[in-house]
């Protein structure tokens, strides 16, 4: 490769990552606004809940639809996406025990990971 064609290549990639960092946090944030109730994790998580949101409600459309091509970067590929994060923040409530009021907190599976046990008193525990 010559040099001005590294560059473009260079220039490319980054153009894309940046939209992907972007378009990550605007899914990750209209999921958080959808779903009621108080959100975990940071920016960090949010980016990162966004992005695979987005290869989930993205890749769903066409593993399905094999006919659609959907476009992360459009308007059905941003309710696709929202819908993708949407079901991953429903996921982590349903494991954390937020997202069901009958589960007592001490039931919950992922809060008893948060409470610095060991994988060998956790065991213990569900013995």
């Amino acid at each position: 490769m010559s040099d001005p064609q590294w560059v473009e290549v260079v220039r490319q990639s980054a153009h894309e990552v940046l939209v992907w960092i972007g378009f990550g946090t605007i899914v990750g944030l209209s999921a958080k606004a959808i779903m009621p109730g108080r959100d975990p994790g940071g920016a960090l998580a949010t980016l990162l809940m966004g992005v695979t949101g987005t290869i989930i409600g993205c890749g769903s459309i066409m593993f399905f639809l094999p006919s659609r091509h959907v476009t992360p970067v459009s308007l059905e590929g941003f309710a696709a996406a929202t819908a993708g994060a949407f079901i991953l923040l429903a996921f982590y409530r349903l494991f954390a025990g937020s997202l069901l009021p009958g589960i007592q907190v001490e039931d919950a599976w992922l809060h008893r990971r948060r409470t610095n046990k060991s994988h060998r008193q956790v065991i213990r525990e569900l013995v």
